[in-house]
């Protein structure tokens, strides 16, 4: 992990190592090996990653994490995943799943190029033939390297990774080992290749890349959409399978899905690993896929359980990200951060378990931001926590260029997401609901959502 703090960054307790850095040095702790040779780090950093994970206050910790280098064999390909797991026994679906999911996708990322390279060796005179009079001005999310039969299109990316979440589901419904009936875990995952980043994206962790924008400002842009049952064509999707859909008392803005018949499990999500108790009623572990061109503006990418971005905002996170004197220690300075942030904002509340990976795109050392912002990372009122309602706009949404993010969701929709499209407030991902809440029923729940609906 991390190296020692020893000199203040920001306010309050995050710190961060002053000493300079061999940007080429690498922590071998975790260090492990996976399929095709790839190098599998757990925890620590590299030249160009930082991770790091920190318990809460509610228990055993449940965010997992996972780099693969050399991915599926190509020293050219990178994997990461953040996993936060929920349930009694989310910390080990949490842990499966990163230990799964990677290996899954290999296998389905070989399989598609052992057809690519069939079809590109029988088709590969017609196609000679074709290119000679074909349009050169192909989208490149769909001829990633396409030169190379080695290297697949978006679509294949797209399809190896939907196949690779449902048999790592399926599979963790088949593991007696493991009690997944009401526990589950998110998902966050990209693969980089080059100057292209696929991402996959399953609940409500989340991914967001820090760009220069104008006066060469870092600003964020967020790669994934929340997946909350109060997203309209989830909350169709949940209906339709006779799921429930409403918000307890206790927590009137935090919508949840519930059996049909059972004020049980309350969870605050619409897709997960796992929590097979409501497979059945419209939750699914169907990933949501896009594409990125990583350009020269984009600095560096940060993948975080919702115990960051509940305490921090998206703004927030890239400058302090962007701010790390030294690339090893960036993942443990915003978690620190993010610890700060939920005793400010949710002083009465348990802090929650916090996992993050940054990956950084370029070889030299991270930009320093403009004098102004610098001056502003050490000053107390950086940070201004504020709380995020589920499904509302957002103070630091950003559009760089009106730069626009395609989301492909294989269930049969397809959508536009820019920089962000809704926040969530606080909240636990699984709700114990109180004997004093069972007088709500299915009626009157579903009248509920439906009134917000409307609106």
């Amino acid at each position: 992990m991390g190296a020692c703090c020893t000199k203040d960054v920001n306010y309050g307790r995050a710190k961060e190592d002053d000493r300079d850095e061999n940007e080429n040095q690498f922590d071998e702790g975790e260090t492990q090996y996976g399929d095709g040779g790839a190098r599998i780090r757990l925890e620590g950093h590299s030249s160009f990653i930082s991770m790091y994970t920190q318990q809460g206050r509610k228990g055993t910790n449940q965010d997992a994490m996972t780099v693969w280098e050399d991915f599926t064999g190509d020293k050219e390909r990178l994997f990461c995943g953040v996993f936060d797991g929920h349930g009694p026994l989310g910390h080990r679906v949490a842990r499966t799943v990163r230990d799964n999911l990677p290996s899954k996708l290999t296998a389905a990322v070989e399989d598609s190029q052992h057809n690519r390279c069939k079809d590109f060796g029988a088709d590969d005179e017609e196609d000679h033939d074709h290119n000679d009079h074909s349009d050169s001005s192909l989208d490149s999310k769909d001829s990633i390297d396409n030169e190379n039969s080695q290297n697949l299109s978006f679509s294949s990316w797209e399809s190896s990774f939907v196949k690779a979440f449902n048999e790592t589901d399926e599979e963790l419904g088949l593991d007696s080992s493991i009690d997944s009936y009401c526990s589950g875990t998110t998902a966050v995952t990209i693969v980089k290749q080059d100057e292209h980043l696929i991402i996959a994206n399953l609940g409500d962790s989340r991914a967001v890349l820090g760009t220069r924008g104008d006066n060469d400002k870092l600003v964020p842009i967020q790669l994934t959409a929340d997946h909350k049952p109060c997203v309209p064509s989830e909350a169709e999707r949940i209906k339709s399978c006779e799921g429930r859909i409403f918000a307890a008392d206790e927590e009137p803005d935090v919508y949840r899905v519930w059996m049909p018949e059972c004020d049980c499990p309350g969870l605050a999500m619409s897709r997960a690993f796992g929590d097979f108790c409501i497979k059945d009623c419209g939750l699914i572990s169907t990933p949501e896929v896009c594409y990125r061109k990583i350009t020269s503006n984009d600095e560096f990418l940060v993948l975080a359980t919702d115990g960051v971005w509940d305490a921090l905002s998206n703004n927030e996170v890239i400058r302090i990200v962007g701010s790390a004197k030294r690339r090893s220690t960036a993942a443990k300075l915003l978690v620190a951060h993010a610890i700060n942030g939920w005793k400010y904002k949710y002083p009465t509340s348990k802090v929650d378990d916090c996992a993050a990976i940054c990956l950084f795109f370029k070889s030299q050392t991270t930009k320093s931001m403009s004098k102004n912002s610098k001056s502003n990372v050490n000053n107390p009122k950086f940070l201004d926590y504020r709380s995020i309602k589920c499904c509302g706009k957002s103070p630091e949404s950003v559009i760089v260029n009106d730069n626009r993010i395609t989301v492909i969701d294989r269930i049969g929709s397809k959508k536009e997401c820019g920089a962000l499209d809704g926040g969530v407030s606080r909240v636990n991902t699984i709700l114990k609901i109180s004997r004093s809440l069972s007088f709500m029923s299915r009626r009157k729940s579903s009248k509920r959502f439906d009134e917000v609906e409307a609106h």
